[in-house]
């Protein structure tokens, strides 16, 4: 019998092992995407470098002055005025910012049944001359100005909000011109609300001029800045009063002007130059909104201790825009100041 030798059973083939994928180094990965992420920029900001050309070139019709204004001169400003009644002394209301004489209407209406009532446009704002610089000491000579041109004895002068520093300004400039002097809803300083705001810088044409024209012909915008501030007692802005608050910034020479406001900061004075107003002889009064967001809740008996004046009014329910939203106990308010 022969030997045989066992048959050699072939190992099973296996399928070749695909090569590995190159995978690029991390490296080269965060290159890729910053170049993608640059594109992707790059593109954005031609969009909207493009847009805003487009809004700006087809928004570039500026609106009428209104007619029939009354005008005097304030010394270097053509100064725009309006006015209430007839009999009583005199009282001068003073707008905020970005506001104007116009806004001051419910309450003058019922203070005018007892006062001879003004209201001014300052420098900057509504449809005066608008002639820099927007600061307070200049504003206030402006109002020392308009008393002087319209001969008015004594009058006592009203500031709402960063108006209040221009009345005080106004106040320690002449105190002899001055019969009472009253802050409604403003502490009248620099610090807070009065920092200079950075936008300006960071925004350039033509975005910026872009950005506020898109924001001035926003019915809803507008509405809803008044009703921000204004709070829900204060009516709602129909039609004739959305132009109201829209047109003073429409007008030739307002844009420029606004940006230059904007760069300033909101009207304020020092500290140390308010206090002196405390060892100024005429009636003061500080009145606030008790619910205006804009302060806090102990601003204004800060204020008026800071000012030498009595404890503040406060008129409940009311926020920033106390004026609009309760002419009666703000009218009651000023004629109390005057008889004093």
């Amino acid at each position: 019998m022969t030997d045989r030798l066992p048959e050699t059973v072939p190992e099973p083939t296996r399928p070749p092992t695909p090569p590995t994928p190159h995978r690029p180094a991390p490296r080269t990965r965060a290159r890729r995407w910053s170049r993608r992420t640059l594109l992707v920029l790059v593109v954005l900001w031609g969009l909207v470098t493009a847009a805003s050309m487009v809004v700006v070139r087809t928004t570039q019709e500026r609106a009428a002055v209104p007619a029939g204004l009354s005008y005097v001169q304030a010394g270097d400003v053509r100064t725009r005025y309006r006015e209430w009644g007839s009999g009583g002394s005199p009282v001068v209301l003073v707008h905020g910012a970005f506001e104007s004489a116009d806004a001051w209407t419910p309450t003058a209406e019922v203070l005018g049944r007892t006062r001879h009532v003004y209201a001014l446009d300052l420098t900057g704002n509504g449809y005066s001359q608008r002639k820099s610089p927007y600061d307070a000491r200049h504003m206030a000579e402006q109002v020392n100005a308009f008393i002087a041109a319209m001969r008015l004895v004594k009058p006592v002068i009203v500031g709402h909000s960063s108006g209040a520093a221009v009345v005080a300004e106004a106040a320690l400039r002449r105190p002899d011109a001055i019969g009472g002097l009253m802050l409604l809803d403003g502490d009248a300083l620099l610090t807070g609300a009065g920092e200079k705001s950075p936008l300006p810088y960071l925004i350039i044409d033509p975005y910026r001029t872009a950005v506020l024209r898109l924001a001035i012909r926003s019915d809803w915008l507008v509405r809803t800045a008044y009703a921000r501030a204004c709070g829900p007692r204060c009516p709602r802005l129909d039609a004739r009063g959305v132009d109201q608050w829209r047109r003073p910034f429409m007008v030739p020479g307002a844009e420029k002007a606004v940006w230059e406001m904007f760069r300033n900061g909101v009207v304020g004075i020092p500290t140390a130059r308010l206090e002196q107003v405390r060892a100024l002889s005429m009636p003061k009064s500080v009145v606030f909104g008790a619910d205006d967001f804009v302060f806090s809740r102990s601003t204004p008996a800060e204020t008026a201790a800071r000012i030498g004046a009595p404890p503040p009014t406060l008129i409940p329910r009311a926020q920033h825009m106390v004026f609009v939203s309760d002419p009666g106990p703000v009218a009651a308010a000023i004629d109390a100041l005057a008889r004093r």
